[in-house]
């Protein structure tokens, strides 16, 4: 191993989760093939190559490993993983772990640019990546990347397609001989996955992950969500690589012994069509995705088969959208409050619309074999008292080992004794209920006066004629900022910005949080991790500026 991972967890308490059996105190590998022996044909993967099984699936990540250790990947070492959502994801993320290895998946869409900043500091030995990818050459640009990349020595390139010069072709490996392969065994509290995350610092953010907190405290979510402790069948609307995707290989698979049903590339036509087809139990997802999967059945009166539960988070879930799915669902929507940083909190199967509240978001009852949850004064991190405002920290079995290459990061975002700052701003109620009302760092700042983007735009998605909105800062000369409100319509007719201030009077938001910029637009943004893009929206209302339109005009543009 070379960059150093350490655990900022008291080591007595990991101990203590594993012989109360919190955590299973098994490597990753070692849980996915006690399942596979279990039960031998189980389908383990649906994806647009149709079914693979468990053992099927584990023959591959066996050969994958042979010859992944014959490249000299060892145990400890970090690989990155670009790569979309289909069993070659699964297969890298299996043969990693069965190598003791250290996973350091990114999606598919993020540039050479960000590629080069994660591996670098990661000090990543290789990364996999697809030959070509909806017209991105991912393999060739990380190939070109490797002159400034001292650790890296392999890029391994996925077909179809012919591997660049200089890589290693992805089909030679899997035609390794896996008769001799002997897994390694790695310390469950040991790393085995880096999650990024952009969150509010200039590089992404990467986190690693034992095994115990992936198989432990991420499965400990999933296990709350399976009423009947039935083998799950999910369909992830978010890319694998990404910290909700987390929740895919190690826990559906390794945990669970699921299905994990998978879609290339999202769109609500596919997303919809993997529904019907293959009657998940589970669907997860950001709201963004779910509001466009209803867009397409607007008026069609289609009942889709039920799943247990639409498990949303990523972004907040307003009312209007967690109805609507439940009745075209037919099930439970599940509010999911959670980060890469180390936390979780959802609403559970209790009611099948998650509650509100006017303060802010409900994000359910902290789940100790998860997650404990405090809130703590932001300067002195001392508890608060129940009813008061405060930083959400977090602590618990899902915690993560540390910030990757980031020293900088462990003293901002955790305290002494191991527990992760979120940054988000809550407060538990007498039923010890988690309600989280905005962000410390997202706050647009109007000449002096603090507006909360997350306030604002829960009020707005109230009114009928939004579909979805974001709301983010603008640079303004006078005012130092504006708030501008980038609107997805309802139908037909865009409302003005007039429109929506008359509504949020009317909802008792004071005159000084009303958005003064408006940008309509066809569907919101998302990143390559699934998540609406907010600088995305920013460039675009700048660009809006820079077109010659007066800083102090209402900007609307048709997107």
């Amino acid at each position: 191993m070379t960059v150093a991972l350490n655990d900022l967890l008291p080591a007595e308490l990991r101990r203590s989760w594993v012989v109360d059996g919190t955590c299973p105190g098994l490597d990753l590998y070692s849980l996915f093939r006690a399942r596979q022996i279990a039960d031998l044909h189980r389908t383990a993967v649906l994806d647009a190559k149709g079914k693979l099984c468990y053992t099927a699936l584990d023959r591959k990540v066996r050969c994958l490993a042979t010859g992944l250790r014959d490249l000299g990947i060892r145990e400890g070492d970090v690989v990155g993983v670009q790569l979309p959502n289909n069993r070659n994801a699964v297969i890298a993320d299996l043969a990693l772990a069965a190598l003791g290895a250290v996973a350091l998946p990114f999606p598919v869409g993020r540039g050479p640019k960000e590629a080069e900043s994660l591996l670098g500091r990661a000090e990543a030995v290789a990364v996999i990546a697809p030959v070509d990818h909806r017209g991105s050459s991912h393999a060739a640009d990380l190939l070109a990347l490797s002159p400034r990349l001292p650790f890296l020595r392999d890029v391994v390139a996925v077909g179809p397609g012919t591997a660049p010069e200089g890589a290693v072709p992805w089909a030679d490996l899997l035609r390794s001989d896996p008769g001799g392969f002997v897994p390694a065994r790695p310390d469950p509290d040991s790393a085995v996955r880096i999650l990024v995350s952009s969150g509010s610092e200039a590089e992404p953010k990467m986190i690693a992950y034992s095994h115990n907190a992936l198989a432990g405290g991420r499965g400990n979510f999933l296990a709350s969500l399976v009423p009947d402790g039935r083998p799950p069948r999910c369909l992830f609307l978010v890319p694998l690589a990404s910290a909700f995707g987390s929740n895919g290989t190690a826990v559906t698979l390794a945990r669970h012994g699921g299905t994990l049903v998978l879609l290339d590339h999202f769109t609500p036509e596919a997303a919809l069509a993997a529904v019907r087809e293959h009657e998940p139990t589970h669907v997860l997802g950001v709201p963004t995705a779910v509001r466009m999967m209803l867009e397409r059945l607007d008026g069609a009166g289609e009942r889709l088969p039920s799943p247990t539960a639409l498990v949303l988070g990523g972004a907040p879930l307003d009312e209007i959208t967690a109805r609507a799915a439940a009745e075209v669902f037919g099930c439970p929507v599940v509010n999911l409050y959670g980060s890469a940083d180390g936390v979780n909190c959802h609403t559970g199967l209790g009611s099948t619309v998650p509650p509100t509240s006017a303060s802010g978001i409900v994000a359910g009852r902290p789940d100790p074999r998860v997650a404990e949850i405090r809130i703590a004064a932001p300067v002195t991190h001392e508890p608060l008292p129940d009813g008061e405002i405060g930083e959400i920290v977090s602590r618990g079995p899902m915690t993560p080992l540390c910030y990757v290459g980031a020293p900088d990061l462990d003293a901002r975002y955790r305290t002494p004794d191991g527990w992760v700052r979120t940054g988000d701003l809550g407060r538990l109620d007498a039923d010890g209920v988690l309600h989280v009302v905005g962000r410390l760092k997202d706050i647009v700042i109007r000449g002096g006066a603090n507006i909360s983007p997350a306030e604002v735009e829960r009020e707005l998605r109230s009114h009928p004629q939004v579909r979805d909105v974001l709301c983010v800062g603008v640079p303004d000369p006078l005012m130092g900022e504006r708030l501008a409100a980038c609107v997805v319509a309802r139908g037909p007719q865009a409302p003005t910005l007039d429109v929506l201030g008359d509504h949020l009077t009317a909802r008792g938001l004071e005159r000084r949080k009303h958005p003064e910029r408006l940008l309509v637009v066809g569907e919101l943004p998302l990143t390559p991790a699934g998540k609406p893009d907010r600088a995305a929206l920013r460039e675009r209302l700048a660009g809006s500026s820079r077109a010659g339109v007066p800083e102090d005009a209402p900007l609307t543009q048709a997107g």
